[in-house]
């Protein structure tokens, strides 16, 4: 039974430190450009070696005397490990400027190779970490280093630039319309004129000064619920008196298929892959459907066989790095949804994939593990296959129907398996950026309390009249869809360009809803996002939102459904409809759009259905 730290005090931490580590603090590791960053090494007490050495590579202010830190230290010196906890190139005591990621093919390459040669290791190293502490991993694996035997990516989203069919570039978009929550984070943690110490101090300076100024900065609080209303979007962060940074450089780029996306640390699905994973994933987490999509993509690299064939993945139904064993081991609630008892242990996950390949203990992770591990909700319970999607799925396409008239949970809309005759009226609704409609749930995160992640009722929001909702009959039998699900739109506009959000609901007997999952597309890159086009009033189009991924089993008496409006603010970036450059543009035109679903133009939803002929 590991240790449980979580009650100890900073004091008895460090106690506890004390008596079973030998710490060095601050040692400036050079990087080839000599730029030196900040890392702490604990090993276990009188160890000379050879150890299996953990990193943790990261952003955030987690070095200096934080309780974090020391528990993370005290758990993998209790396995048997050292610890090698870094802070990235510009943050905090460690020297250079910084970027998103770490500039972890350099960085990230110089520490593995710095690691292998010190005396105490055995030249075997994990990377693990949760977030951007996790997402610098990505693209260090496709370099593949020699001593980088093993990782542990979680809610690694944010790594990912373009694979498969997602072209996310880190999470800043989906469907090509910007995510709000990289404003906010990037407020508190991008500081163009950040304070820094005199260059070229020795460690024991270093890690004196760190004890009575570790460098945090301390922004003044922002109203969000105001500020990201803010006309023009690439102003946002200067109107608060911030100097010009980051966020200008990246909201400024000329959508998802920029070629400046391809620099810095992102991962794209033309490089290789050479690294034993153990992806953890959430469902209500903000990029589920990339993370899903790069644990298939890493499979199907062969370029490094023993790489591709050690790839698993544990898909839990909580947010943005929530896998905290004391929270997952109780009754589990995802916004207000009971989740059941979810009973999971990261950690000891962790370590014994970490056993498997730092120590070489083939019984601490055996082969025979399956590659997926996931909680499908409604029905609360774990599952495993071999695949994702799991094996034996198949599609099933449900049609947005309606009389004309699917506007709110009033309307007549209704979603079934049978296809559409001829003549069936579309259905019409006017989108104004005015009045946008307003997130509820979801997957996000890191967005300073903007949108609470989770499964929250969604009938406040299908009240709306710009909100079309198709719901289907109850179910007799229980339908496990589990996979990526799939919206096709046939729709038109009188602007030149809006956008198209969908959502998918689990409704229960009682009329609850419960949001599973959310998509939107921007009409222009309906058909690429590298030859934007707009649309022409009374033309219809075919719009194929990036895919909703989850796994929820239906229950008999519930009732799938789908919502399709086109706004979902403020999680994504409002749509002003004017065809221009939208993040530059503070007029805007209400939209009156259309969703289209006569035979010969149906719109549908279709399904990954599990155990369906």
């Amino acid at each position: 039974m590991a240790q449980d730290y979580s009650q100890f005090s900073d004091a008895a931490l460090d106690r506890e430190l004390a008596a079973k580590a030998d710490v060095q603090l601050y040692v400036m590791v050079p990087m080839r450009d000599g730029v030196r960053l900040a890392t702490h090494v604990y090993r276990p007490k009188g160890a000379t070696g050879p150890l299996p050495t953990i990193l943790i590579k990261t952003p955030y202010n987690e070095m200096p005397y934080k309780a974090a830190s020391t528990r993370n230290a005290l758990d993998a010196i209790k396995h048997g490990y050292a610890l090698v906890l870094q802070n990235e190139r510009g943050r905090y005591y460690s020297e250079g400027e910084w970027e998103i990621l770490g500039h972890p093919q350099t960085d990230g390459y110089d520490t593995l190779t710095w690691i292998a040669k010190q005396s105490w290791s055995n030249g075997k190293v994990g990377t693990r970490g949760c977030s951007s502490t996790a997402e610098w991993q990505l693209a260090l694996a496709g370099q593949n280093h020699p001593a980088h035997a093993a990782m542990v990516p979680q809610s690694s989203g944010a790594g990912i630039g373009k694979v498969g069919e997602f072209q996310e570039q880190g999470n800043w978009y989906t469907g090509g319309v910007p995510r709000n929550l990289f404003f906010v984070w990037l407020y508190g943690v991008d500081n163009p004129l950040r304070a820094q110490p005199p260059k070229g101090l020795d460690s024991k300076t270093i890690a004196r000064l760190a004890k009575y100024n570790d460098l945090e900065a301390k922004k003044p609080e922002v109203n969000w619920p105001t500020q990201i209303r803010h006309l023009p979007v690439n102003e946002m962060l200067q109107d608060l008196g911030e100097p010009k940074g980051t966020f200008e450089e990246l909201i400024n780029r000329d959508g998802p298929a920029d070629p400046a996306w391809r620099k810095g640390g992102l991962y794209h699905d033309d490089k290789g892959w050479g690294v034993p994973a153990l992806w953890f994933n959430s469902w209500y987490d903000v990029s589920i459907g990339p993370n899903m999509a790069l644990f298939n993509h890493a499979r199907a690299v062969k370029s490094d066989k023993e790489a591709s064939d050690n790839q698993y993945a544990i898909v839990t139904p909580s947010n943005h790095c929530g896998f905290n064993a004391r929270v997952l081991q109780a009754p589990y609630k995802s916004g207000d949804r009971d989740m059941g008892t979810v009973n999971f242990d990261a950690d000891k996950e962790v370590y014994a994939f970490f056993d498997r390949w730092l120590k070489g203990d083939v019984n601490a992770f055996p082969k025979s593990t399956p590659p997926v591990r996931y909680y499908s909700m409604g029905a609360n319970s774990w599952k495993q296959s071999a695949q994702w999607p799991p094996e034996g799925s198949a599609p099933m396409k449900l049609y947005l129907r309606s009389s004309g008239r699917a506007n709110s949970l009033a309307g007549d809309g209704r979603l079934t398996a049978v296809a559409p005759g001829a003549g069936e009226q579309a259905d019409r609704y006017a989108y104004d950026p005015a009045n946008p409609v307003q997130t509820v749930g979801g997957g996000d995160c890191c967005n300073g309390g903007l949108v609470i992640a989770g499964a929250f009722d969604q009938r406040g929001v299908e009240t709306r009249d710009d909100v079309l909702v198709y719901t289907s009959e109850p179910l007799t039998e229980p339908l496990e869809v589990s996979g990526f699900v799939r919206a096709v739109l046939k729709v038109s506009s009188d602007a030149k360009d809006t956008d198209f959000a969908v959502k998918l609901v689990d409704v229960g007997p009682d009329g609850t809803a419960y949001i599973l999952g959310d998509t939107i597309m921007r009409a222009r890159y309906r058909d690429s996002y590298e030859k934007p086009a707009m649309m022409t009033a009374g033309q219809t189009y075919t719009v194929k939102p990036t895919p909703i991924t989850t796994s929820n089993t239906f229950l008999p008496g519930h009732r799938i459904r789908v919502e399709v409006t086109s706004s979902n603010f403020p999680k994504f970036v409002r749509n002003l409809n004017t065809g221009g450059d939208n993040e530059k543009e503070t007029k805007f035109v209400v939209a009156n759009n259309a969703i289209h679903h006569a035979a010969g133009d149906e719109s549908y939803i279709e399904l990954p259905v599990v155990g369906r002929k």
